[in-house]
């Protein structure tokens, strides 16, 4: 049997470990670098970086983009931690969080207002679907066939082109039955007597090249390059899809929007360089913006939430991070005439 010395010994003993270990785990916990919130914002723009390819050429470039990375993601997380002031949609960070709002606006929008001093050789014809009022309460063309992926315009400002080609490939299903992947590049290329390319362009003058044009090749013959260049004949040769022309959309009616999504995809012109339309990710967009028209996206369908918001669904072109999957839904039958952020003013279709 242990003796009282020997069992007060290693009581001792066992003492003196612990608090030894206990120096050694405190001594540890110091020892850890605390980040600093810099530090943080640092290392969540090298994920950033990561995540989305992003190489900058030198330390001064990285450093000035870090700087306007930092503080989008505070106005971002500002909006969303205050629930938008009551809004059900959310910001979130996406490829365009390290550009100022001047960057994002001159780069990825493109839409160009119809030169008034300039002849249509192809005006639109009287709008064929104001009588129309069979329209269901929600219609979402993807589930019909009629709408392709979603693509990328990524460093040119032809979302006209965009906007054209996707109402073209909803008539199209519409009327053959079959749902083709038509040319962007081949609009930026070789429609430049009006439309600039990654300049700029306006959708109406695009459905005009369009039909003189006796159509736009597939998008694998002459496929998008993301540049301006130089027309190519022979990419443009075959032809996989035709239209007749095209009609406006009688402007400051969301009733007549309507009616035309109803029928068929319709190109929209639309306010989307504002901040909140470039950061928004999800949920019906109910944000701040206004009439000043500047990219071009395409009205697929429309419907409501269960708690009763109504909205527009619109195919945008900067990628499917963008958004939901690509997607907005923003809200509709708004007081304003125009719509929100203008939609409502200046739509148009194809016809074939």
């Amino acid at each position: 049997m242990a003796s009282q010395s020997n069992i007060s010994s290693i009581a001792n003993s066992f003492v003196i470990t612990l608090f030894i270990l206990s120096i050694h785990a405190s001594s540890q916990a110091f020892s850890r670098p605390i980040l600093t919130k810099d530090e943080h914002m640092l290392k969540k723009h090298e994920q950033w970086m990561a995540l989305h390819g992003r190489v900058y050429k030198n330390a001064i470039e990285k450093d000035t983009r870090f700087k306007i990375f930092k503080e989008n993601v505070k106005l971002i997380d500002a909006f969303n931690n205050n629930n938008g002031n009551g809004s059900d949609f959310k910001l979130g960070l996406n490829v365009f969080a390290d550009l100022t709002n001047e960057e994002f606006w001159a780069t990825y929008t493109g839409y160009k207002k119809k030169p008034t001093n300039i002849m249509s050789n192809l005006e639109a014809k009287p709008f064929r679907y104001g009588n129309f009022t069979a329209a269901p309460t929600s219609l979402d063309w993807r589930a019909n066939r009629a709408v392709t992926s979603v693509k990328d315009q990524g460093e040119c400002g032809c979302c006209w082109a965009f906007s054209a080609v996707a109402a073209m490939e909803g008539i199209t299903m519409l009327k053959t039955g079959k749902l083709i992947s038509l040319s962007e590049q081949e609009l930026v290329d070789c429609d430049t007597s009006i439309n600039e390319g990654c300049e700029g362009g306006f959708m109406d003058y695009a459905f005009q090249f369009i039909k003189r044009n006796g159509g736009l090749s597939p998008e694998a013959n002459y496929p998008y390059e993301g540049e301006d260049g130089k027309c190519n004949s022979k990419k443009a040769g075959k032809k996989a899809a035709k239209i007749t022309g095209y009609e406006d959309v009688p402007s400051n009616s969301e009733k007549a929007l309507l009616q035309a999504v109803a029928n068929q995809p319709v190109s929209v012109a639309i306010e989307g360089g504002g901040f909140m339309f470039r950061f928004y990710s999800g949920g019906v967009f109910t944000g701040s913006c206004g009439t000043e028209l500047d990219h071009a996206v395409t009205a697929v369908g429309y419907g409501a939430t269960s708690g009763g918001t109504k909205y527009w669904l619109l195919k945008n072109s900067w990628g499917t991070g963008w958004g939901e999957n690509g997607y907005m839904r923003i809200q509709r039958d708004v007081s304003s005439k125009a719509g929100l952020c203008g939609l409502a003013m200046k739509a148009s279709y194809p016809t074939a």
